[in-house]
């Protein structure tokens, strides 16, 4: 009779909890998103299918299914699962989740799966004293966090454990995710508001399913509009088609191409008003800042890439700061391509079939009998000499007339062109050229 009244009241608190949590799947092949981790013979589908997975630690965005994963796992798996928030347990819980796994595994052979949610909240000590139960196969841990784990988590804990790196939701993904809701609830969607949904979910399945549990509840008994996905997100929705995106982005990228820092600010905030996911913003600007700004300012690279960093590690609305800054630092720089014209250059030489014979003082000279072969045979180490240069060939033979990189005359580039110069100042038969860009 006890176990009848539990499972009624598990029931209860099924149909009464959030969407997000009625909907979380029971099995790999429920999952929405993460192909590249349980789509068909991916890695972590086969060690769950195969019940063969060792510690691991799952690591992404919130909202991008880990403790999901976890679940999935606990429903596969013939091993005990335990859970544990390392918001809310200690090294007495952690202990006694280690004593249950050791009496059942020397009583019945039965191993223990402990999953640890925002394992990076858990200290040194905490961490350390999960150690020996992991090393010696007691536990099988499965870590979440949305922190970088070669930061938060102990290295001797992370070099037992497997990373498997989830990623944000795409739009297709967000769009299976509000079908599904919307048919738990009985509920139907205009498609402008089911695009604006999914357009403002940043990749995060749990947040989308909220707003749209908040959006039916404001909207029944009628259909979800538009206003009442507004009403839940606490946005307006800013008209921004697929069209405007491409135009957006490309205005974006042009304005700093063209030095105007007032024009890549707007069309930056265009951007985020329009719900535009700001890691691809970011990553716009990392490639931007070694195609069109490149050696003219070394530092450009190191902005855009911390301000990306910031985008994962901050988040919005306080990392449109970082955006900002970097967009206008990229929009004031110097210009030059001359980075991106090399490789572009060089790799369709490569492809055209110039690949010559690596020259003989170049080759590897380290393994037994390649002096023998000739290898290494007259090079010369340019820091035995003044300047820590030599002259030398090092393009193969039928390419020595070629030059990738030429230099612009823009910012510290001017620099990078004089030191060519010199180093070329004796061989008049390949002069530094410098096109007019």
């Amino acid at each position: 009779m006890s176990d009848l009244f539990s499972a009624a009241a598990a029931e209860h608190l099924r149909q009464q909890a959030p969407l997000a949590a009625r909907l979380r799947p029971r099995n790999l092949d429920d999952i929405v998103g993460q192909a590249h981790l349980v789509g068909p013979g991916k890695p972590l589908r086969r060690l769950v299918e195969q019940d063969r997975l060792t510690s691991a630690i799952f690591w992404g965005p919130p909202g991008t299914g880990k403790t999901t994963l976890a679940l999935a796992v606990a429903a596969t798996t013939s091993r005990v699962f335990e859970q544990l928030s390392a918001v809310s347990a200690g090294v007495k819980d952690v202990r006694d989740v280690i004593e249950r796994a050791r009496q059942r595994l020397g009583e019945h052979s039965r191993g223990t799966i402990l999953f640890l949610d925002e394992i990076h909240r858990f200290s040194k000590a905490q961490q350390d004293a999960l150690l020996p139960a992991v090393e010696d196969g007691t536990l099988t841990l499965i870590g979440a966090t949305t922190e970088n784990p070669f930061f938060e988590v102990n290295p001797p804990l992370r070099s037992r454990s497997t990373l498997f790196r989830l990623e944000p939701l795409q739009h297709p993904d967000i769009e299976v995710l509000i079908a599904r809701g919307l048919q738990a609830e009985a509920a139907t969607a205009t498609p402008t508001a089911i695009a604006h949904l999914a357009d403002r979910a940043g990749g995060d399945g749990r947040q989308v399913l909220t707003a749209l549990e908040v959006a039916v509840a404001l909207a029944r008994p009628h259909c979800v509009e538009l206003e009442h996905v507004e009403a839940a997100l606490g946005t307006s929705a800013l008209r921004y088609g697929r069209d405007d995106h491409y135009d957006v982005v490309s205005a974006f990228i042009k304005s700093m191409r063209g030095s105007d820092p007032d024009a890549a600010v707007y069309y930056l905030a265009r951007m985020l008003e329009a719900g535009e996911d700001a890691r691809f913003i970011a990553r716009r600007m990392v490639i931007f800042a070694s195609e069109d700004v490149g050696l003219a300012d070394p530092q450009a690279l190191l902005v855009a890439v911390a301000a990306a960093h910031a985008v994962e590690h901050v988040g919005l609305p306080e990392a449109q700061l970082n955006l900002s800054q970097a967009a206008i630092h990229l929009a004031t720089a110097p210009k030059s391509n001359a980075a991106a014209l090399a490789i572009w250059n060089a790799r369709a030489d490569v492809r055209d079939g110039a690949v010559g014979e690596v020259p003989a003082h170049l080759r590897d000279a380290h393994y037994q009998g390649a002096k023998i072969l000739g290898h290494g045979a007259g090079y010369e180490y340019p820091h035995d000499h003044p300047g820590g240069w030599v002259r030398q060939q090092y393009l193969p033979d039928g390419l020595t007339d070629k030059h990738y990189y030429q230099p612009t005359r823009h910012g510290a580039e001017v620099e990078v062109a004089e030191r060519m110069e010199q180093r070329l100042e004796h061989t008049p038969e390949h002069p530094l050229e410098h096109p007019t860009r």
